[in-house]
């Protein structure tokens, strides 16, 4: 059985004896600075200094600085930009400043997995990965609460990584949901997949899929989109608070013999195949190899993409429907 720490099995001086270096203030990174800050650790926030965070960061009462700026002054340097301008920023601003027995932190293992990023050994490199989305971090962490977090060692040179990297994980709130030990290996290999398979590849194809088969057949684009999106929120804070018998408890009895007949004659053993397929991608390094030439070719197909997946219809109907629903808290992506 896998063990899980808490904030019992921490020492909080341990990150509050360092200074932290949060690279990055997105959505990750406004939550672990702030978290940080706020249970009395020295954080400084390092940013490029064009950066539209600068202010932002500062407005909440963070030291800010650029990014090489953040590495010389801190001793522990957590990785918070995105996995494909890591290796740059790494190289030009934080590894001329990493000193022996310093810790270098990531929240996802992709660049060390993929060896795009290659620290000195005589520093420490762990990581501290959350289970949600960084906005669910402040927000748990504003609540008394927090979000589970996977915690893994990829270099011990001081012996003391697994320690530190437990109380970094208590000190951002990690500690009141549960602290699970992984390996970089193994965090990046499942996150892209369940990323890619299930919760957004998968869950986004089979929406989509939904409404365009009602809609194809003649029902209202309306009615499609409340059967096949809306109401998925629902099911799944069913299963979230009591995993797939909490969720069958819960629907009718008609739904739930549908799920049984149904669901297996559209996640068949030919989507199963493909999960494989998709899974041996990812660990054989060739989906990692794709997305770095995608990005150094200026991301055109991710854009094309992009560009495609916002003009779906179920976009247009879903935006008209909520503004309708100012209970659901509406939002609009930035175009």
């Amino acid at each position: 059985m896998t063990q899980m720490r808490y904030d019992r099995d921490a020492d909080p001086t341990l990150i509050r004896e360092r200074r932290v270096a949060i690279l990055g203030f997105g959505s990750q990174g406004h939550a672990h600075a702030l978290n940080l800050a706020e249970n009395g650790v020295d954080v400084m926030v390092g940013l490029r200094e064009d950066s539209a965070r600068w202010q932002e960061a500062k407005a909440a009462g963070l030291a800010v600085g650029s990014a090489e700026d953040a590495a010389k002054w801190a001793d522990v340097v957590m990785m918070l930009v995105p996995d494909t301008t890591q290796p740059a920023v790494f190289r030009d601003a934080v590894r001329p400043h990493l000193r022996p027995g310093d810790t270098l932190m990531f929240a996802h293992g992709f660049n060390i997995r993929f060896g795009t990023i290659e620290p000195p050994r005589d520093v420490d490199v762990s990581m501290v990965a959350p289970k949600g989305p960084g906005h669910r971090v402040r927000e748990t962490f504003l609540e008394g609460g927090g979000v589970p977090a996977l915690l893994a060692v990829h270099q011990d040179a001081t012996k003391r990584a697994d320690a530190l990297a437990l109380s970094y994980a208590s000190a951002i709130g990690a500690g009141r949901a549960g602290v699970l030990t992984t390996s970089f290996a193994e965090e990046t290999e499942t996150d892209l997949f369940g990323e890619q398979s299930v919760l957004c590849g998968g869950v986004s194809e089979l929406v989509k899929a939904g409404f365009d088969t009602l809609v194809e057949a003649g029902y209202q684009p309306e009615v499609a989109y409340f059967e096949c999106l809306h109401e998925l929120k629902l099911i799944v804070d069913l299963m979230y608070r009591g995993g797939l018998g909490y969720m069958r408890y819960s629907i009718s009895d008609t739904a739930e013999w549908g799920d049984y007949v149904s669901g297996p004659r559209i996640v068949d053993e030919g989507t199963r195949a493909r999960m494989r397929d998709v899974l041996a991608e990812i660990k054989s390094g060739e989906f990692a190899k794709r997305w770095v030439a995608e990005n150094q070719a200026g991301r055109p197909e991710f854009e094309r993409r992009r560009a495609a997946e916002r003009a779906h219809p179920i976009e247009e109907v879903g935006e008209r429907l909520r503004a309708m629903m100012p209970f659901v808290g509406p939002v609009k992506v930035p175009r």
